[in-house]
């Protein structure tokens, strides 16, 4: 064992690839093969060859493992003799990179009536609030009756609790929109709620409508005493924004009065985590009168809800625009 571990250092010192599962003799022979003088280049490659034909001879090597031995050997000599042509598969490849392609401007990739109408609206200028509805109602490009929207950014941070906005308001001429008020509450006010004009009225039969995750009302109004009950439903009606809530005034003793509010037009709006309030105020058939009525409505109660906490700019921006209708800007100060 001495022996070969001194055949194995001097194999080490030659470079020779052999290890350990290599016999005695296949390395004494490596080691003279390796060690032999020769004048000839010729004879050099026959001695690689011989050393490699040895390595092999344990069979540990694979022929992949030869193969790539081979390959690299070729490559080398290539090397050595200044052949740098592209056939060589280790040549750096260089792709020519073309231009970026170019993005088409928003305004081109809408379709040829939105950008007809698009023309008439000058997104360099502000326009006065009564303007602004007059235009809406003229750049409408849907065949149905769309809505009427406004956007507000406010100056306000949703995180904090007096500031995170959320109330009603009663637009004079309803939003356009055919609402189903539904009422949770003891039997006693069932007769009520239907004469005010409820779609759905029920204690035990709607709380088994829900076990069912049937949803078909836009509005849900309860009174306090129920509210504990729709609790564990607080999964299913919160993400849709049904949960009544004593500030949207849903939950309320008074279910007749919660209900004719609902049914003239009573909206809830609030401030989003981006800190804007998006609300509907009646389709384009109202007219800019009535629109006009409607959005004074609620930039007065908008107003009111400015927080004590706010030093800065209240409203920073606002627009107005249909249902995929073009946005336009508005000049407002509060």
């Amino acid at each position: 064992m001495a022996k070969k571990a001194d055949l194995l250092a001097e194999a080490k010192e030659l470079k020779l690839e052999v290890t350990e599962k290599n016999t005695i003799a296949e390395i004494e022979a490596a080691i003279a093969g390796a060690a032999k003088p020769t004048d000839k280049p010729d004879e050099d490659k026959e001695v690689v060859a011989n050393r490699e034909a040895v390595v092999a001879k344990s069979g540990k090597r694979s022929q992949k493992a030869i193969d790539e031995a081979e390959e690299k050997a070729d490559k080398e000599a290539r090397k050595e003799a200044g052949d740098t042509t592209p056939q060589d598969e280790d040549a750096e490849v260089h792709t020519k990179k073309g231009p970026k392609p170019i993005t088409r401007p928003k305004i081109e990739r809408r379709g040829k009536k939105y950008r007809e109408l698009a023309k008439s609206v000058d997104s360099s200028k502000t326009y006065k609030l009564a303007e602004a509805i007059e235009l809406a109602t003229k750049t409408s490009p849907t065949k149905f009756d769309a809505s009427v929207e406004v956007h507000v950014r406010l100056g306000v941070d949703p995180r904090q609790a007096d500031q995170n906005i959320r109330t009603t308001v009663a637009l004079p001429h309803g939003t356009g929109k055919n609402i189903r008020v539904a009422v949770f509450a003891p039997e006693s006010e069932h007769e009520a709620a239907k004469k005010a004009g409820a779609d759905v009225v029920g204690d035990e039969t709607f709380i088994a409508q829900l076990d069912k995750e049937v949803v078909d009302f836009d509005i849900l109004v309860a009174t306090p005493q129920f509210m504990p009950r729709l609790g564990k439903y607080a999964r299913l009606l919160g993400p849709r924004g049904l949960m009544p809530n004593p500030k949207s005034g849903t939950v309320s003793a008074d279910v007749a009065t919660a209900v004719k509010e609902a049914k003239a037009g009573k909206v809830e709006y609030r401030v989003d985590k981006q800190a804007i309030v998006h609300l509907s105020i009646g389709k384009v058939s109202f007219g800019a009168a009535k629109l006009g009525d409607n959005a004074n409505a609620f930039f007065t109660s908008l107003a009111a809800q400015k927080p004590s906490s706010i030093k800065g700019v209240y409203v920073k921006n606002v627009s107005i625009t249909t249902t995929m209708g073009p946005g336009i800007k508005v000049d407002y100060t509060a």
